[in-house]
């Protein structure tokens, strides 16, 4: 079995979680990505939430959610996906890059619009209170 090591950032506002499009896919997906050689879970959260997002990880504010695994979208049955769960503060104005094509505010009810590890992570944010069905 493969798996597919990723690092995400869950950041909530009001109840919501933030969610990211790229260019030329149909799911949404958290902030986040895969490890790069040799990199920590902090230093890629912060790679890629610059890459993303165009903000910066304020290192010393990051702090371990969890970690989940489910089957990778779109890839051959039996590629899972490990997503290292993290949340942070961050300096500067959530943009998207060039390689994100929508970034959007999404809750409960959206379920069915994200990844199958995705969706681990919001029923386990929803059972929490965390995230609500608006």
């Amino acid at each position: 079995m493969k798996e597919i090591d990723k690092i995400a950032l869950l950041y909530l506002k009001d109840g919501q979680i933030l969610s990211t499009l790229s260019k030329g896919k149909d799911t949404y997906y958290l902030p986040g990505g895969k490890r790069e050689l040799n990199e920590t879970d902090e230093q890629t959260l912060i790679r890629e939430c610059k890459e993303e997002l165009t903000i910066d990880i304020k290192e010393d504010t990051i702090k371990y959610y969890g970690t989940f695994k489910a089957q990778a979208h779109g890839k051959a049955e039996g590629i899972i996906v490990k997503m290292t769960c993290y949340t942070a503060e961050f300096i500067g104005e959530i943009r998207p890059s060039s390689e994100i094509q929508e970034i959007r505010w999404l809750n409960y009810k959206d379920i069915d619009i994200i990844s199958p590890v995705d969706k681990l992570i919001f029923k386990d944010l929803h059972e929490k209170g965390l995230l609500i069905e608006m």
